[in-house]
């Protein structure tokens, strides 16, 4: 919060009244209140705006294996993915989802993904835009909807386009040299803000752990030759975004999903972990699917050496038409994977919070959870095993 009474920018591109409340004072505010006999817009104006100020969370950091806040405080992230945007730069109903899940389902982080090309608004070359201005704005919007109520926001870098702008746009083995320059105009954008945490990338897969830490040559071959897929490029790896970060001077802590799409985190204590002298930690990302097998051979290890955050995770009933390596439900998964999670008290996401990206824990945009997956997720969320 600014110290000053006027109009001022204490954000890039977002504009908000200042108020000369020192640790919001209540006996300060009863007197500026006694100013206005008859409210009128601007004392309203003024109210809301201190009021979001007072629900802003704390700044974390990361204290062993936990996190912490700026009173050194243990703070344990539990929350959901609300995904569309990185596939829409308009998003899909993604601000009454946010106020769904910190409202009523009780989260207290929100995962939302995005993709570099909307964000530089480079996703369909040729044809006229703004350059990702009006994008950037909503996420802008959305990181302040979520902090003044209180919660926190991991910006996911998801989708990337393996070195080309507007080609190739989708999720791929490793983050390409373009994403270097969405993480150094995001992390300067959202730097000092407290509620704001970055996920370096989504789900890196099909490289070795040097590649992943330090960089190099990445290859995709699709197995389907019809789509005649086969990219070349180079990848800066994960310390390079790290470090690209911390030179905006962003010390906001970070994810870094392991490998085998996120999952796998033995090469971090294995000698790839990432170096992280000038911020506020890293936390070591793993996804949780009924197919990834074997946690305590993947995930356990890491566990008491690492912080460890479950960036996704989720169960679905399988249909004609899915994955055949996805034909492995059990109604049994659910209650499995929320109890590891709760016994290590792991920080995480569910995925997620849409009822067409799958695994839902929606059915629709009214937000009632999916009977296989959102009902024990609510139920984890708010602490009620009867929440529907």
């Amino acid at each position: 919060m600014c110290n000053t009474l006027a109009f001022g920018v204490c954000h890039p591109g977002r504009l908000f009244f200042r108020l000369r409340f020192a640790r919001h004072s209540p006996d300060r505010f009863h007197s500026f209140a006694a100013m206005y006999r008859t409210p009128s817009l601007l004392f309203w104006m003024l109210v809301a705006s201190l009021l979001s100020a007072t629900a802003a969370p704390p700044a974390l950091h990361v204290a062993g294996t936990r996190l912490a806040d700026s009173r050194g405080n243990t703070v344990r992230l539990q929350g959901v993915n609300i995904p569309s945007l990185e596939w829409s730069s308009v998003g899909e109903h993604v601000e009454e989802s946010i106020d769904a899940a910190i409202g009523i389902w009780k989260a207290n982080l929100i995962r939302l993904p995005l993709s570099q090309d909307r964000w530089f608004g480079k996703e369909s070359p040729g044809k006229p835009g703004d350059a990702g201005v009006s994008h950037r704005a909503l996420v802008d919007r959305l990181v302040n909807r979520i902090a003044a109520q209180g919660g926190y926001v991991l910006l996911d870098l998801h989708w990337s386009d393996a070195g080309e702008w507007g080609r190739h746009v989708g999720q791929h083995s490793m983050p390409d040299d373009n994403s270097l320059a969405f993480w150094a105009e995001v992390a300067e954008r959202y730097k000092g803000n407290a509620a704001v945490l970055f996920d370096l990338y989504n789900e890196p897969h099909d490289v070795s752990w040097e590649v992943w830490e330090k960089g190099g040559l990445v290859e995709e071959r699709n197995e389907d030759p019809s789509r005649g897929l086969h990219l070349r490029y180079h990848s800066p790896g994960m310390q390079a975004l790290l470090d690209t970060v911390r030179a905006s001077g962003a010390r906001n802590v970070v994810v870094a999903g392991g490998l085998d799409w996120a999952y796998d985190l033995r090469g971090v204590v294995e000698g790839h972990a990432l170096q992280d002298k000038k911020g506020n930690g890293v936390l070591y990302g793993t996804h949780l699917y009924p197919w990834k097998k074997d946690w305590d051979k993947h995930v356990t290890p890491a566990i008491g050496h690492v912080p460890v955050f479950v960036g996704e995770v989720g169960t679905k009933p399988w249909k004609a038409g899915d994955p055949a390596h996805e034909n492995v439900y059990t109604p049994e998964w659910a209650g499995k994977v929320l109890a590891y999670i709760q016994t290590n008290r792991l920080d995480w996401t569910a995925w997620s919070f849409h009822p067409s990206a799958s695994p839902s824990l929606i059915t629709d945009w009214d937000h009632t959870p999916s009977d296989y997956w959102g009902v024990p997720v609510k139920a984890a969320l708010t602490g009620s095993p009867t929440a529907k």
